[in-house]
């Protein structure tokens, strides 16, 4: 079948749209497709176009344009296709959440452990001065940075083992 708009391609595209209660349909090649709706998806034109012609869009079920995901998969299967259905179906997900954790906001380790985790990186500093130190052959500064990482493991909880 032809392009209806140029009569000159295969037409590979179909828009059909509502004209006066009746369905009007228009087959057209992928170029004059492109020219009058640009390169958008099929979903994406047909709620816009709809929406420009004051016609009211039915509710389709939204698609993860990553994975191909429905969120009628996800309330079948419990599951997620993959990282970016959280940001497609975060309408339907936030109660979900919500209810789950108690909030929808990522506290994560600096809120609760923030003291825990400057005191690994004071650790780690202090054994490095440690190991310079040592190199050096300055006895008595290793001496009394060994003392200073006894006490951050002791405010860390860790066992005095003698591997520092």
């Amino acid at each position: 079948m032809l392009c209806k708009r140029c009569k000159k391609n295969e037409a590979t595209k179909i828009f059909i749209e509502m004209v006066n209660g009746e369905k009007v349909g228009y087959s057209l090649c992928e170029k004059c497709y492109a020219e009058m709706f640009g390169n958008l998806n099929t979903s994406v034109d047909s709620d816009m176009l709809a929406g420009l012609f004051g016609q009211s869009k039915r509710k389709r079920p939204r698609i993860c344009p990553v994975c191909g995901m429905t969120y009628s998969d996800f309330e079948r299967t419990g599951l997620l296709g993959c990282a970016a259905c959280y940001d497609v179906f975060k309408e339907e997900l936030m109660p979900y959440i919500k209810r789950i954790q108690g909030k929808v906001e990522h506290i994560g380790k600096v809120g609760q452990n923030a003291r825990e985790q400057e005191l690994t990186r004071t650790l780690s500093k202090l054994q490095e001065e440690l190991e310079r130190a040592v190199r050096d052959r300055r006895y008595s500064d290793a001496a009394r940075i060994n003392d200073k990482i006894d006490g951050v493991r002791r405010s860390l909880g860790e066992k005095e083992d003698g591997n520092g």
